[in-house]
């Protein structure tokens, strides 16, 4: 994220999203938080990369996930050009992933 956007109330957010321990802590916390459309953008948008950082093609994403052309294409910038945010989340997914199967 750019840190141009950065201030209190972000901070405090994420700091809110860090103390959270479990799943059912995070639908407590978000469903408070968020209106169900606004979980379901978020929650789009981060399938949308998961499914790029697979090299899925658009009309599979949209197809999976109903999301616009635009919404993936703002998505796939962020995957190219962004922070790294994305693959640093699914790689540690995927090690927990891993870690659980043993």
């Amino acid at each position: 994220m750019s840190r141009k956007i950065q201030d209190d109330n972000l901070d405090f957010l994420f700091k809110a999203v860090l103390s959270l321990e479990n799943m059912d802590e995070c639908y407590d916390f978000f469903e408070d938080l968020c209106t169900v459309q606004e979980l379901k953008a978020i929650s789009q948008r981060i399938v949308v990369a998961k499914m790029l950082s697979e090299k899925c093609v658009y009309t599979d994403i949209v197809n999976a996930t109903g999301a616009s052309t635009a919404t993936i294409s703002r998505v796939n910038r962020s995957l190219q050009y962004g922070c790294d945010g994305y693959d640093k989340i699914f790689e540690r997914i995927r090690e927990q992933e891993k870690n659980e199967q043993l």
